[in-house]
């Protein structure tokens, strides 16, 4: 999707100035809100992809005036309230007010997180057709994407590129925020000369590699 999410190649944001020594955490509370989203995902109402989306989808000023981890509490107080976890009152009050649904049961006996978080979630996946691209083969990502969740970014849609790497069959990510289920595709490397990217004052011999899905592109024309 267009949103306030995707920044690249945009200008006027000013200079990146990279944190020395950065913490992980810069205070308690998102240390908390990293162990709520991780301990709420293990109830598997929402999957990796719409949880995302939804700290994606929102308005550039909210988006851009909100830290990192407020984006990612906002997304948890949203997908909690679609699945009924969480009411609007009680966000408000800042305590249950309801005993919890019968779905909010503990998912994880506390001996399996640390195993459970150590297997991680592989998007892998097996598919049926064959890769539709060699590598070395010329494509052009398509300027069409999904209106709603995709990770085809703006820069490089319309854009040639040369196929690099395949890495066989992953979860489509368009299609799984939208629960329309994994539905999953190829997934490769392609490889964009800077200067089909950024135009003349980019490097000549600089280049950008991307991993995007197989329906994001196109054998090239």
């Amino acid at each position: 999707m267009n949103g306030g999410h995707d920044l690249g190649g945009m200008h006027g944001l000013g200079p990146i100035a990279p944190e020395r020594d950065e913490p992980v955490f810069h205070a308690a509370w998102e240390r908390r809100i990293f162990a709520l989203t991780l301990a709420m995902g293990a109830h598997r109402r929402w999957t990796l992809d719409r949880s995302r989306f939804t700290r994606e989808n929102r308005h550039p000023v909210d988006y851009l005036g909100s830290s990192y981890y407020e984006l990612w509490m906002k997304a948890l107080e949203q997908l909690a309230g679609e699945e009924g976890f969480l009411r609007e009152d009680e966000i408000a009050a800042g305590r249950a007010l309801a005993p919890p649904p019968a779905h909010a049961r503990p998912a994880l006996k506390a001996g399996d997180v640390a195993p459970t978080l150590a297997r991680g979630g592989p998007s892998e996946r097996p598919v049926a057709a064959p890769p539709r691209f060699e590598i070395g083969e010329a494509v052009r990502v398509k300027l069409a994407t999904s209106p709603l969740h995709t990770r085809a970014p703006r820069y490089v849609r319309g854009r040639p590129g040369t196929i690099a790497a395949h890495h066989g069959g992953h979860v489509f990510p368009d299609t799984n925020a939208a629960g329309k289920g994994e539905q999953p595709t190829h997934l490769y490397t392609v490889r964009f000369a800077a200067r089909d990217l950024w135009g003349e004052q980019a490097a000549a011999r600089d280049s950008v590699h991307a991993d995007l899905w197989e329906p994001y592109l196109e054998a090239q024309r």
